[in-house]
């Protein structure tokens, strides 16, 4: 671990490091950004070869990891780095969520190209903020938000913008949701509002083609980051329906609700898309599911194409018994009831949606890689 334990790993870092404080300085500069108070369940963070963490007695460890690449999950000409920062923590945050676990801390791995780091020239600091500097603004703004210190990590120089995130959390032992306790008859809900995020890039992308345009146009290239884009991207002047995919938030407080209540049978994040994340927890639960299409909380500016198969809105899509009488609010956040399970059958679609009488099969079309 880089963060925990810098050291010179082979001939070309050993002349780096001869050049200029390099890796050390960014070290150095994380480590002073990330230290906060010890707590009982991290004894000890960074500045040692490994970290320590206490889970309380009786809880059990959960886990998750979560990988960013420029070009795939963010563009550097499109996402502002705060914003980049603030997705690559949300997104293990959101894992901890569906299963009810609570943060105990984070470990961040970052590949970078120079220019990105703040070091200019033979290693002088530059006279901007850097794209790191920013990038740590988003991410230890929200990891503040839900208590989660940064307890170490990696760093390496790359051509190629990476940002790996390893979450550590606890659960009572036991108790963690799982996708694979959904039962025939148990009815499923989703928190919040489906399509947010989709409608977000679609807006990110046309007000940064718009810009593109417009620059073309005047002379001046096609540099991101200017004239209407950049006003739409900026601070307390950020454009509305950007938020949701720029800042989501992830739904820990209603996670530990539902397992604490012990009413979600089981539970899943939206982070691919409702129609491929119901799918995920059809299969584990070995089930099928029929989704009222009426009964889906569209977003404000989203389609329902992009509620059933837009990715990123990490609100949790559950199950509960029928018979259960879960709030039409949790923690502050709306919950709906969209569907219900039934028994699955060969050669029968494993999730189907309803609208008038009418039924049509569900199919998986959210995110996927290789495809």
């Amino acid at each position: 671990m880089l963060i925990n334990h810098p050291e010179s790993r082979n001939a070309r870092s050993r002349k780096d490091a001869s050049r200029g404080p390099g890796e050390l300085q960014i070290l150095s500069q994380i480590r002073r950004r990330a230290t906060g108070p010890r707590s009982a369940a991290l004894p000890l963070g960074i500045g040692d070869d490994c970290a320590l963490l206490r889970p309380r007695r009786g809880e059990d460890v959960a886990v998750t990891t979560d990988l960013s690449l420029a070009g795939r999950h963010f563009r550097l000409d499109w996402h502002p780095p705060e914003s980049v920062g603030h997705r690559t923590l949300a997104r293990g945050l959101s894992d901890l969520a569906s299963m009810g676990a609570r943060p105990m801390a984070a470990f961040l791995s970052l590949g970078l190209p120079r220019e990105l780091t703040g070091l200019a020239g033979r290693g002088a600091p530059g006279a901007k903020r850097s794209w790191l500097d920013r990038f740590l603004d988003g991410f230890l703004a929200l990891a503040r938000s839900y208590k989660t210190p940064l307890a170490g990590g990696d760093l390496a120089e790359s051509t190629l913008a990476t940002a790996d995130i390893v979450l550590i959390g606890a659960v009572p032992r036991g108790r963690a949701l799982l996708r694979s306790a959904a039962r025939p008859g148990d009815t499923i809900y989703v928190t919040g509002a489906l399509g947010r995020a989709a409608a977000g890039f679609a807006r990110l992308a046309q007000v940064a083609a718009a810009d593109a345009k417009k620059k073309r146009r005047v002379g001046m290239g096609g540099g991101a980051r200017g004239g209407e884009f950049g006003a739409a991207l900026s601070g307390d002047k950020l454009d509305p329906l950007l938020a949701p995919h720029l800042y989501p938030q992830p739904r820990l407080a209603q996670g530990q609700w539902l397992m604490r209540s012990g009413m979600a049978t089981a539970a899943i994040d939206i982070s691919d898309g409702l129609s491929t994340d119901l799918g995920h927890l059809c299969a584990e639960s070995g089930v099928a599911a029929v989704v009222d299409v009426e009964a889906l909380p569209v977003g404000a500016g989203a389609s329902l194409e992009q509620a059933l198969h837009g990715g990123e809105d990490y609100e949790l899509l559950f199950t509960g018994r029928g018979a259960a009488r879960l709030p039409g609010v949790i923690e502050g956040v709306p919950v709906t009831a969209i569907g219900r399970m039934v028994p699955a059958r060969r050669g029968r679609p494993r999730a189907v949606l309803v609208a008038g009488g009418r039924s049509e099969p569900l199919e998986a079309r959210g995110w996927q890689h290789f495809i």
